[in-house]
């Protein structure tokens, strides 16, 4: 897969895509992220970027032209989905990241100042995606949230692949508690299920666990 990033700070993704799982998916080419600086395709002296929004407002709003002239720079593989994330899109969820693991490419585009001309949004991208329901000082922080939840669900990612499929969202549910060594610590001991050796019970004790987590933490998921 080739995720090619739009950003005014390619050195935002300096540490993350070299650390922990993400960087040995990227080493090993499991993924390939790209990324573009749409200030190297202004045509001005000062490499302006952004401007004043017509009529009138408070701060300032990212040019088009750069923006087009940096996504239209890139090759476009067979299957490639352009995003703008914005907390205007729809909710970012672990559905949209198994549809996403699908595309050849994916064409992040992220904002900054006040956001971006709508033309756009309009013409240009494909799908809005947010993080949430607040406001970020920049685009690239969802964008390497959105990279990271697709790229881990690439195959050769995560070594143990059964582990993507006993997770919080895969069957709807919130995961259950989980423990490790010592039984006893402090006084909290682990539960008595878990050291039965009754794998039945023990499965059953854990979807108790989930349906009671996403009754109380995440009623809406049920």
């Amino acid at each position: 897969m080739r995720i090619d990033v739009v950003t005014l700070f390619p050195d935002f993704f300096s540490s993350p895509l070299t650390t922990s799982l993400l960087g040995k998916a990227i080493a090993n080419q499991i993924a390939t992220v790209v990324l573009t600086n749409p200030r190297d395709f202004t045509t001005d002296k000062h490499h302006r970027v952004d401007d004043e929004p017509y009529g009138g407002g408070v701060g300032m709003l990212m040019k088009p032209e750069p923006i087009f002239a940096a996504v239209e720079s890139l090759p476009v593989l067979p299957k490639r989905e352009i995003i703008f994330v914005t907390p205007q899109g729809e909710p970012l969820k672990q559905s949209i990241l198994k549809e996403l693991v699908t595309f050849d490419q994916l064409v992040l585009i992220c904002g900054s100042y006040e956001g971006v001309d709508q033309r756009v949004c309009d013409r240009l991208v494909t799908r809005e995606i947010s993080l949430g329901d607040f406001v970020l000082t920049c685009g690239e922080i969802p964008a390497l949230a959105l990279i990271n939840g697709v790229v881990r669900l690439l195959p050769g990612t995560v070594g143990k692949t059964e582990s993507l499929k006993l997770e919080s969202f895969e069957d709807g549910l919130l995961d259950y508690p989980q423990y490790t060594r010592p039984q006893d610590f402090r006084g909290w001991q682990v539960p008595d299920v878990l050291l039965s050796g009754n794998h039945a019970r023990i499965d059953r004790w854990r979807k108790e666990q989930q349906l009671q987590n996403t009754r109380d933490r995440r009623p809406d998921l049920l």
